[in-house]
């Protein structure tokens, strides 16, 4: 769900020593990823403890990922530079400053849902095509719907079937939404996302992922994964009708950023290849024109409605 350069922390936390194989923290590279997701980490209007809470979760999400887009390092070093920042996660006292940051500000979150992050990292060192759709989502179901697991835990909600498949249909629609905005930058991390069924259904061979511009038939897949992308933030957008205070602000702020990230991706015309693919990343003035849409509708919304 979130990509980016290496080293990340949270703002105003001092740097201590870390491990050698984790990323050393800097708040403005922390910032300037920030302010590329599809969504807003922690949306202003939020006070200041609600703000740090969920700065202090990025920064762990952001450096797991990282981790396991080091470019520099081989598979078998990203996967134990993984598994070293797991055990740092468990351990009573971590070293890593992005998990004093996390003890600090949310002692109280579980630690199942930053595993499986780490494991959908591990994942992409041996992983790096999907066959199917199928595929795709039960990958996204390590890599992204934990995200939206521990926010809701972070606000304190309630546990509740449906509210978490509702919140995982959300931040899978997230994830799909930035594979196909970073076709060319997972392409040269030699990763395609894309489920390899539908590039054939829309006969799109793999190289054509290499290509200055994009073609039509990729173009039409990339508006294809978009329209799913939309029905699954259809299906999970019940999930800010059920929040209440706080929580129901942060949440609607992820989903207004999905639909303007399919804007976004549809404005492109579904080139994310050529001088166009920056059209494809949504804005934040975006965003925060369909955030009172998002916290006002009730029930499925065509995207465009919005």
């Amino acid at each position: 769900m979130v990509r980016g350069s290496a080293g990340v922390a949270v703002p105003g936390e001092v740097p201590g020593e870390a491990r050698a194989d984790t990323p050393v923290p800097d708040s403005a590279r922390l910032r300037r990823a920030e302010a590329a997701e599809n969504f807003p980490v922690a949306l202003r209007v939020l006070p200041t403890r609600h703000r740090r809470r969920l700065q202090a979760v990025y920064g762990v999400v952001r450096t797991i990922d990282d981790l396991g887009d080091e470019g520099e390092a081989d598979a078998a070093t990203r996967v134990a530079a993984l598994e070293a920042f797991r055990a740092d996660l468990h351990s009573p006292t971590p070293e890593a400053p992005v998990l004093r940051a996390l003890a600090r500000d949310a002692p109280d979150l579980p630690h199942e849902p930053f595993d499986r992050l780490i494991a959908a990292n591990v994942q992409d060192q041996r992983v790096a095509r999907y066959a199917t759709w199928a595929d795709l989502r039960g990958y996204c179901a390590l890599s992204a719907d934990p995200i939206g697991r521990i926010v809701l835990a972070l606000f304190a909600v309630p546990s509740d079937p449906a509210l978490l498949a509702a919140s995982d249909a959300v931040c899978t629609a997230l994830q799909v939404l930035e594979h196909c905005q970073d076709v060319r930058e997972d392409r040269e991390r030699g990763r395609v996302y894309l489920p390899a069924e539908d590039l054939a259904d829309f006969g799109v061979a793999e190289a054509d992922l290499d290509r200055p511009v994009a073609t039509a038939e990729l173009r039409a897949l990339v508006l294809h994964e978009t329209a799913r992308a939309e029905e699954l933030l259809a299906q999970g957008r019940a999930v800010v009708g059920r929040l209440r205070g706080w929580a129901r602000l942060a949440v609607a702020g992820y989903v207004a950023g999905g639909y303007a990230a399919a804007a976004a991706l549809r404005r492109a015309d579904g080139d994310v290849l050529g001088r166009s693919r920056t059209a494809a990343h949504s804005r934040r003035r975006d965003i925060l024109r369909r955030l009172p849409g998002v916290l006002l509708a009730r029930g499925r919304t065509s995207w465009s409605r919005l």
